[in-house]
């Protein structure tokens, strides 16, 4: 191989590592988005179930004041 053969093989490489980095790059923001959006997911789950319970707990102690009333 002669030099020009050369310098085109290696720009022709670093074109396409140039763009399976910004292919990595573009993945990588799509998957810190999801991950993020899951966490909030979760944690708002988290905090709507414990509402939740306590909602239920709070019924069922009224439930028994009713039925010992009766």
């Amino acid at each position: 191989m002669n030099e020009s053969e050369e310098k085109t093989v290696l720009a022709s490489l670093k074109l396409q590592l140039n763009k399976l980095i910004n292919r990595f790059d573009e993945q990588r923001g799509i998957i810190d988005s999801y991950v993020k959006r899951e966490r909030d997911w979760k944690s708002s789950k988290l905090k709507y179930t414990k509402e939740i319970d306590l909602l239920n707990d709070q019924v069922a102690e009224l439930s028994k004041k009713v039925d010992i009333n009766e």
